[in-house]
């Protein structure tokens, strides 16, 4: 018995070794071998063309879903590896995801030197060539995994570029029995999800000329398709990739972002502040506390400049409550500054488990406000179709907004005493009114009149163009309804 287990502790110690990082002759030899099986070692430059399709990251219609597809037609993506760069080109055909026609538009990104970020290079470095490329010149390391009698290598590299944090960024592809590059994993900052893992998947690999393509490629981002394409052919080395790859003309290249402006603020009533912006706020003062209905627009800047904003016009309380309108990332994208400020996040219960694992997860590549402060989130999903904050001196309600297919648990707040309604995505002032009417500003009215509001100001928290409040006449003419005499 003995014996037995002296063998079987060495067959586990084996096993153990063995899917540990290989020398690094190795890793070269098994990157060298997969550059020739795939002709990525003599490849400079590629086109690829077929059809293919974004997908909307942070604008699900359900907290935690698929993000919203946008088709990409005619799609093309041009890499010169030597410079790098890359351009993809497409037609695309958006229908709005808070109703309405489909938008003709035309897809053009470009990534080169000028844009040295991971999030833009990876567009190069995590196709199949250039995966093994960025592995041949980055001191990669390999390891065997064998699942199913399948025997996969497992090759891994750090970037050149570093994140905010100072480490560089992990790249780890899979290469299959065929040597074909099977799987592209990496990692990148945001401002939800922390440390964001991109995982690209190769399959149907085709031979042009020598070197294989995958006839399929989709990306995952938080496990949700974020991109796929079905690729009919690729031209190697093209002779004219400078130019392919080029920005198109009358597009400048982007510059650093403007300097961030603090917000202003706008009393509306004894005690309720608008605090402005692009995208507006509601600071609402209670006997011992303070509320904010839209609390982290946009980004971390943005949401600390709002919190500052609050505490300087209502100065000596705590911001104790923060109502998200809803979870999409240019309303929720500045919560790092709400966590970090012991602020308790309140949404309806369908979007509490999302917050939860997203704004738990580590934050490592960039540290924000939630790193720096050690504080965990705390988020309040409330039950039901409605949440009230009250007390002597104040009522506010919060209503969830039912019927709109633009987001599941979007809520709109009601001050009853004030008759302030403040919603997002919901309307926006045109001059004539569209036609037909935007679904959003139907469910709109319908649910002010379910709920048998009667608001005399409506604040927007996109702001409107000319910057007002709106009324009830303004959104029943929006819907084609004609004003009470």
């Amino acid at each position: 018995m003995r014996r037995t287990g002296v063998a079987i502790f060495i067959v586990a110690l084996f096993a153990a070794l063995s899917a540990q990082a290989a020398p690094a002759t190795s890793a070269r030899a098994v990157v060298a071998a997969a550059s020739r099986a795939m002709g990525a070692d003599r490849l400079n430059g590629v086109q690829m063309y077929g059809a293919a399709a974004n997908f909307t990251v942070g604008q699900s219609t359900r907290a935690g879903g698929p993000w919203p597809r946008i088709n990409l037609n005619d799609y093309s993506r041009a890499i010169d590896f030597a410079r790098p760069a890359t351009r993809a080109t497409a037609v695309t055909w958006a229908g709005p995801v808070q109703g309405g026609r489909a938008a003709r538009g035309d897809f053009n990104q470009v990534v080169g030197p000028a844009n040295p970020a991971w999030a833009q290079q990876l567009e190069i470095w995590t196709t199949p060539w250039g995966f093994l490329k960025g592995a041949a010149q980055n001191d990669a390391t390999v390891a065997t995994q064998v699942a199913g009698g399948r025997r996969t290598q497992v090759v891994t590299w750090m970037t050149p570029q570093k994140s905010p944090s100072g480490r560089p960024y992990r790249v780890v592809g899979y290469i299959g029995p065929g040597n074909l590059v099977e799987r592209v994993d990496t990692w990148v900052e945001n401002p939800i999800f922390g440390d964001l893992r991109v995982e690209r998947l190769y399959s149907g690999y085709r031979d042009a000329g020598g070197v294989m393509f995958p006839t399929s490629i989709v990306e995952r981002r938080d496990g949700q398709t974020s991109f796929e394409a079905q690729i009919f052919g690729i031209v190697a080395n093209p002779p004219d990739i400078a130019q392919l790859t080029a920005a198109p003309q009358g597009v400048a290249p982007q510059g650093p972002p403007p300097a961030y402006q603090g917000p202003t603020s706008q009393k509306l009533a004894d005690g309720v502040w608008r605090i402005n912006g692009a995208y507006n706020a509601l600071a609402v003062e209670f006997a011992d506390y303070i509320l904010l209905f839209e609390p982290a627009p946009n980004n971390e800047a943005r949401a600390q400049a709002v919190i500052a904003e609050t505490k300087r016009v209502i100065p000596g309380k705590p911001i104790r409550y923060g109502v998200i309108s809803h979870h999409h990332f240019d309303h929720a994208g500045g919560l790092s500054a709400v966590v970090a400020e012991g602020i308790t996040i309140v949404t309806p219960a369908v979007n509490k488990a999302f917050l939860d694992r997203a704004l738990s997860a580590p934050r490592t590549l960039a540290p924000d406000a939630i790193a720096r402060s050690g504080k965990r989130p705390v988020v309040e999903g409330f039950v039901g179709d409605k949440r009230v904050f009250q007390d002597a001196t104040r009522t506010f309600e919060v209503h969830v907004v039912k019927g709109l297919p633009h987001a599941d648990g979007m809520v709109m707040g009601w001050l009853p005493k004030e008759k302030i309604l403040i919603s997002a995505d919901l309307f926006n002032l045109a001059s004539p009114p569209p036609d037909p009417p935007v679904v959003a500003t139907q469910v709109f009215l319908a649910n002010i009149e379910r709920l048998g509001l009667d608001p005399e100001r409506i604040v927007s928290v996109h702001t409107l163009v000319p910057d007002r409040l709106a009324t009830m006449d303004d959104i029943r003419t929006l819907v084609g309804l004609p004003r009470p005499r």
